[in-house]
């Protein structure tokens, strides 16, 4: 019974922190967003930096709550080499929204500050979406066949606007973050996906080669990131009570000039069904080879 009143407030305390540090911070960046409203290409640039840092601040103080609060046993393997001005694809296996926390954790002023690929609607979405534009979350704008179909004059229009967006990004390094899973694992979806692997779903090619083709020129490394939760798959309240004893990740990195070098990728993506089947393929390995070193670890996939 004690225990259990333990874990619930430093649960409380902690999520306490999370939100109390979170209006601290989004206040300037609120405000800077602001100032970097006037179309000047050279003035928004300028104000991109300050932006980061403040999402960068925001993470650390997060971080700082966890070490304060959690009794968390972290191995992370694989970062050594990551620098904080080289541009990144970032992809991860899904399991609990806990995800997201351990890939800002870990890649925290090693990486440049993680961003998501987001809709073109979202930009209206009140203050967050002025938010997400001033922190150059990148925004994608996808037609739907049946759009194409009844306008096929703006066919790849869609793409030729998303490679104008991420322009910027040639000059400013960046992290693209996709869960290639599209979900988070439950036994549920395993079961009716009838996945091939034990531990993972099967991974969704379309994500990454939109990214490629949107900024494959501008991207130069995949980090491929494996976790791993040996005591069960934590729900976020398990994390911020303390509950999570460890948490296991292993990173790969591989130059994304290999892959498209090796043939496993090209901008026919989406127009030829066989390069389109051979990405599938170079993506399944990958994943049969995360699913054996999760075999390795004695993975579960139950809940914490």
């Amino acid at each position: 019974m004690l225990k259990t009143v333990g874990y619930n407030l430093r649960g409380t305390v902690s999520v306490l922190g999370y939100f109390f540090n979170t209006v601290f911070w989004f206040i300037p960046i609120f405000i800077l967003s602001l100032l970097k409203l006037p179309p000047i290409a050279l003035w928004r640039r300028v104000v991109s930096y300050p932006l980061d840092a403040c999402a960068t601040a925001w993470i650390g103080v997060n971080n700082l709550n966890q070490r304060l609060l959690g009794s968390t046993k972290w191995t992370v393997n694989g970062i050594s080499t990551l620098k904080p001005d080289d541009w990144y694809l970032v992809v991860a296996n899904h399991q609990s929204w806990v995800d997201i926390l351990v890939l800002q954790r870990i890649f925290n002023r090693k990486i440049p500050f993680l961003k998501f690929f987001l809709k073109q609607e979202l930009i209206w979405v009140p203050v967050l979406g002025l938010a997400w534009w001033a922190l150059d979350f990148p925004f994608m704008r996808r037609y739907s066949k049946s759009f194409l179909t009844k306008n096929p004059h703006l066919k790849g229009k869609d793409m030729e606007t998303t490679r104008k967006a991420c322009e910027k990004f040639k000059s400013k390094p960046v992290s693209i973050m996709n869960f290639v899973e599209g979900t988070r694992f439950t036994v549920a979806k395993h079961q009716r996906q009838q996945s091939p692997f034990t531990h993972l779903l099967k991974p969704k090619a379309g994500g990454i080669a939109f990214v490629l083709s949107a900024m494959g020129e501008q991207l130069h490394k995949l980090i491929d990131v494996t976790i791993d939760y040996p005591g069960g798959v934590p729900s976020y309240w398990d994390f911020v009570c303390g509950k999570v004893k460890e948490i296991r990740v292993n990173v790969a990195v591989t130059p994304i000039k290999e892959i498209i070098e090796g043939g496993f990728f090209n901008d026919t993506y989406f127009s030829d069904p066989a390069q389109k089947a051979r990405f599938q393929q170079w993506l399944n390995e990958r994943w049969k080879a995360k699913d054996a070193h999760l075999d390795a670890l004695n993975s579960t996939q139950a809940p914490l």
